[in-house]
């Protein structure tokens, strides 16, 4: 039986107890997660950064989370935002069970457009946009702003369920999510840019 390449790379770091608890936590929510291929590239990513401060929109379960922090400094801070209350809960439940110290973890429950605005020019090493707001173009000008030189914006599930690469699907999110390539993938004087085959897609952009 041949295997699945893409089913292989999914499987190839397992996820532990932790994450696998959270995931199913936000399975009965209906919360939108990492996979673990996706996951297991952004703790990597995290980790060739040296990542102190990361900017997280979208923190479902906490599973993505956890795949972060595993990566990043163990003295850095995970800035995670979400406009659900619920999400922030069962988050706040995966970081206990797996003994992370709150003062590695900031959970904001806002609407992501209100707080990316207000965070600090060029303070952070990384940004992750998982739950993909409604003014993308907007977030993505934001994160090179709150980005430093050499941080990386990435948007993960840009394949949006695979109708981003079909050109006959033309609904708000999936017209959003290809404008928002050709954005990153256009302004090469602002970012140097990847797409991922891995999860459901993760565009990755290191600005410049």
């Amino acid at each position: 039986m041949k295997i699945d390449p893409h089913s292989y790379a999914e499987n190839f770091i397992a996820e532990d107890h932790f994450k696998s608890q959270a995931r199913a936590r936000g399975l009965e929510l209906g919360a939108v997660d990492v996979t673990p291929g996706a996951g297991a590239y952004l703790r990597h990513l995290a980790c060739t950064l040296s990542a102190q401060s990361i900017v997280e929109v979208g923190t479902g379960s906490g599973v993505g989370s956890l795949w972060l922090l595993d990566g990043m400094r163990i003295s850095g801070t995970l800035t995670s935002i979400d406009d659900e209350m619920e999400h922030t809960r069962i988050a706040r439940l995966a970081f206990s069970d797996a003994e992370i110290a709150q003062t590695r973890v900031r959970l904001i429950t806002n609407p992501v457009l209100d707080v990316i605005s207000k965070l600090t020019d060029r303070a952070y090493d990384l940004v992750v946009l998982r739950h993909n707001p409604e003014d993308l173009a907007f977030v993505i000008s934001e994160s090179h702003r709150i980005l430093r030189s050499g941080g990386a914006l990435v948007i993960d599930n840009f394949f949006g369920g695979s109708k981003v690469c079909d050109p006959a699907q033309r609904d708000p999110k999936t017209v959003a999510l290809r404008d928002a390539g050709k954005i990153i993938k256009n302004d090469t004087e602002h970012w140097v840019s990847t797409l991922i085959p891995v999860g459901d897609g993760l565009l990755v952009a290191t600005k410049l």
